[in-house]
């Protein structure tokens, strides 16, 4: 991501959030997420659809990272497709697990059970998975 890119983004996001009345609970850190230093002590992480870019080691890297930004039962909050086991439902989540098979070097949209085992592995206690109907999205919460 350029950093135009990456700038354009933050405004949009800081517009979109000003419309919900949240200015004043939230901060965005320009720059690469592997990258830049985080700081400590949040209370949450969002991470919206953006593991789905990376293979397993790479997010693993990232949520650890995550999980060492925030303060004691702090939360890592994801946004992601998130497919059923099965791979093959629903249609749109498993659909955008080929997208990021030919997309990306080593992308995959990551069942519940794959992000459970992410978050669980670099040392969350607590991993709940929350459908948000009638989008093809969930929400997946780790807790520090």
């Amino acid at each position: 991501m350029t950093d135009s890119t990456r700038r354009s983004f933050l405004k949009h996001t800081a517009l979109g959030l000003a419309a919900a009345g949240v200015s004043g609970r939230y901060h965005t850190i320009p720059g690469s997420a592997f990258d830049v230093e985080y700081g400590n002590d949040y209370d949450l992480v969002m991470i919206t659809n953006f593991l789905h870019h990376f293979d397993l080691p790479t997010c693993e890297k990232l949520l650890a990272k995550v999980r060492a930004a925030l303060k004691s039962g702090g939360r890592a909050v994801i946004l992601e497709f998130v497919p059923n086991e099965d791979r093959v439902s629903p249609p749109v989540p498993a659909q955008f697990s080929l997208t990021m098979l030919a997309g990306t070097p080593g992308g995959d949209a990551y069942t519940f059970a794959e992000l459970q085992r992410m978050l669980r592995s670099t040392g969350y206690s607590s991993v709940e998975n929350h459908p948000l109907p009638p989008t093809f999205f969930n929400v997946v919460i780790g807790t520090k």
